[in-house]
């Protein structure tokens, strides 16, 4: 495994456990817009590294380890730091314009970085398989429905706007480095966009 990736692991694992055994951690790092608002902005990204619990923990991790070797294969380390970061903190970003008339919200997780290395992973390399047999366009397919539907139950504090608004950047980082995969790869770039648009859509439409 490669070193940064496997240190990127462990912070999060480091910092979830504290955050799931002490009440006090979690608050004053996870996504809260009062506090954001009030000028905390470090939770941007403190909160990317928080988890509810060691399911999701794992589940983000264990997807990031899936997809992350394809990106730093394609592009190098310090590209996938740029993906990782950057889908992060557009992903919250996102998240703040989705609820900033919401002072109450909170949310926490890597969902949004995690999101972002998939989309780059599945743009660069179109024919990936995840545990052999589903292809990776299904997957984030799926990655997405389901943050569709966290954000319409809302019944959990898993970041799911962070979702789409990591998929944005790493989509974004990506196609900045590669514009060429929009002339070879047309098909994948046009299926990831949908989405996102679908996105956008239903919160035009107050569907979320």
């Amino acid at each position: 495994m490669n070193i940064i990736l496997l240190v990127v692991i462990v912070i999060n694992a480091l910092i979830s456990y504290k955050a799931i055994n002490d009440t006090y951690f979690f608050r004053k790092y996870e996504f809260h817009i009062g506090s954001i608002k009030s000028g905390e902005q470090l939770r941007i990204i403190s909160s990317g590294f928080l988890h509810v619990d060691f399911q999701h923990l794992f589940f983000n991790m264990f997807t990031l380890y899936f997809f992350a070797p394809y990106v730093i294969f394609n592009l190098s380390t310090m590209y996938f730091l740029y993906i990782y970061m950057g889908s992060l903190i557009a992903g919250n970003l996102l998240t703040f314009y989705f609820h900033k008339n919401d002072y109450s919200y909170r949310a926490v997780g890597a969902s949004g970085a995690v999101t972002g290395v998939i989309f780059s992973a599945i743009l660069l390399e179109p024919n990936l398989y995840m545990y052999g047999f589903i292809p990776g366009y299904v997957f984030g397919f799926a990655y997405m429905l389901f943050s569709i539907y966290g954000m319409k139950a809302k019944n959990d504090s898993i970041g799911h706007v962070a979702h789409f608004g990591g998929a944005i950047g790493g989509y974004a980082i990506t196609l900045a480095r590669y514009p060429q995969l929009i002339t070879t790869e047309p098909l994948t770039v046009g299926a990831l966009l949908v989405p996102i648009v679908v996105l956008f859509i239903l919160q035009k439409l107050n569907k979320l």
